[in-house]
């Protein structure tokens, strides 16, 4: 029997596993499919010559967080490249933004949209200096933090935090405007929020936005030498060298309670797998209340605040190997690993506002990476693995274009969205249609398939928007991964802090876990635990 079980082989669930292995505990990880990493794999089943990456690619959450950092991936032969640049954003007039790890490459890009805009680029990074180090150890700490927050305090003051917290709060239109005479440092804080779910005026998107490039200039937006997979291997490595195990193509269906305890899980084989001190779901919040924990042992508040969850946007994806880099019109994006592709910031508004209206955007705003320009080893010379993705509704209710997109995602409706998709790229880099060798296209109903956490696509575990953050997160309570079930923590993007490959949701509920044995805090886990009741 082992100390611990955990359910799903995500960043997330191996960094948890790890850390109960560095204490000493006996760790089984499930994961339910072929192979382990959930959104953190690469394959070449696009091309036997190109390595593409499933899901996630570049990780400037895992540069930046001292989770990642304590593991010395390194030891396991994890090793980092970088692109010349970090992110690009072309516009259609040639001109184009760039954010890179020199500072002042970064200022020059932005003085050429207003001048000044350098300068102000200068300033936000003297703010990021005083700043970073309290917001990120505030971001990856387990609720409630506390060093963060103090350090903030003692080298900011009061005045200086008033305005930092009112800077975060912002809507990133709004940010952008005080803060950027130009085009071009607006829409590297805009384009930075729609990674996840943040529109230009929705409110903390301002904040997310200024946090992704500020992470993007201090650490760059590095990709593992190889593919993603790679991380997953090192971690998957490190976990076995301490005696832990993964058991691919185990699909836990049923937590096991009694006596109000986690004591076990069942498999969908059949068999009951016990555990002698936690079982850790790197699942998300919606599928471990809903389908793997029963109704009655959880507390009624509990299943109706469930059903207040909201997801994230859904997420369309299209992998490409071409014969030759992307032809761009801008020559600066050549040297990107990440590419933004919306005309401006009210193209910004317009594609968010068709999401929430239901709509499949025509003009979608585009994510776009270059791999082989981040990392050469992703396909061969003179070549370009590359990607873009773009969201989309969950709930489908029309289409903005005229292709009567219906959200049923068969095989018409994905090739014509990644039609669609593709002429949106040929409008910044004529030609490129022409250099395509072969694509492979992961509809929102794909994500779901080969990761049951994409939910739709949903790739940060439900939205990031400020109702359902730090105590809110999944469900108003504590933000802690204990559970109202002894022994049973939510080790997922689903629990604070939320999406990206950083490793904190599985650390914290390791950790959660770790002092829930030792006697001195049994009193506060149980106070945990009655707060979410």
């Amino acid at each position: 029997m082992s100390d611990a079980l955990v359910i799903g082989a995500g960043p997330n669930g191996l960094v948890a596993a790890n850390i109960l292995a560095d204490h000493g505990w006996s760790v089984e990880v499930l994961e339910a499919q072929d192979t382990p990493g959930g959104a953190v794999r690469s394959d070449r089943g696009l091309h036997p010559d190109y390595v593409n990456d499933h899901c996630s690619s570049f990780y400037p959450l895992a540069a930046a967080s001292p989770v990642i950092d304590r593991l010395d991936l390194g030891h396991e032969g994890l090793r980092w490249s970088h692109a010349p640049h970090v992110l690009a954003h072309p516009l259609p007039d040639g001109r184009c933004a760039v954010l890179d790890r020199d500072r002042e490459v970064t200022a020059d890009s932005l003085d050429g949209f207003a001048e000044g805009d350098g300068q102000s680029w200068r300033e936000q990074c003297r703010t990021w200096e005083r700043a970073g180090a309290g917001l990120l150890a505030a971001l990856f700490a387990p609720m409630p933090p506390l060093k963060g927050p103090v350090s903030l305090g003692l080298r900011l003051r009061a005045g200086g935090a008033l305005r930092l917290a009112r800077r975060m709060l912002l809507p990133v239109r709004r940010l952008g405007e005080e803060e950027f005479d130009g085009e071009g440092g607006r829409l590297l804080l805009a384009g930075n929020a729609l990674h996840a779910d943040l529109g230009p005026e929705a409110a903390g998107s301002g904040g997310f936005g200024w946090l992704l490039a500020m992470l993007g200039q201090t650490y760059g937006f590095p990709v593992p030498v190889g593919g993603a997979s790679a991380l997953t291997d090192a971690l998957v490595r490190r976990l076995e060298r301490r005696g832990g195990s993964v058991r691919c193509g185990e699909r836990v269906t049923e937590v096991v309670v009694a006596g109000g305890r986690a004591v076990g899980v069942r498999t969908a084989d059949g068999e009951s797998i016990p555990v002698r001190r936690a079982v850790l779901a790197d699942v998300s919040a919606p599928d471990l209340y809903g389908r793997l924990v029963a109704p009655d042992h959880l507390p009624e508040r509990v299943r109706q605040d469930l059903r207040r969850f909201q997801w994230d946007f859904a997420t369309f994806k299209v992998d490409w190997a071409l014969d030759g880099p992307v032809p761009w019109t801008a020559g600066k994006t050549a040297g990107a690993g990440t590419v933004h592709i919306a005309d401006d910031v009210d193209d910004l508004t317009r594609f968010a506002a068709q999401i929430a209206m239901g709509l499949v955007p025509d003009r979608p705003f585009l994510l776009l990476g270059q791999m082989t320009t981040a990392d050469p080893t992703r396909s061969p010379d003179g070549t370009e693995s590359a990607w873009a993705y773009t969201h989309l509704p969950r709930d489908i209710r029309g289409d903005a274009a005229d292709d009567g997109l219906t959200g049923t995602w068969d095989q018409s409706e994905r090739e014509t969205m990644a039609d669609r998709i593709e002429r949106r790229v040929e409008q910044y880099a004529p030609g490129f249609r022409d250099r395509i060798v072969s694509r492979r296209i992961l509809a929102p109903t794909t994500f779901q398939a080969e990761d049951a956490n994409l939910d739709a696509g949903a790739i940060n575990g439900g939205t990031t928007s400020l109702h359902q953050q730090a105590v809110f997160r999944p469900v108003p309570g504590t933000g802690r991964p204990e559970t109202p079930i002894h022994g049973l923590y939510l080790a997922s993007a689903s629990a604070h802090p939320g999406g990206g490959v950083h490793g904190a949701p599985g650390a914290n509920a390791a950790h959660a876990a770790l002092c829930a044995h030792r006697p001195v805090t049994r009193l506060l886990a149980g106070v945990h635990r009655s707060l979410a009741r």
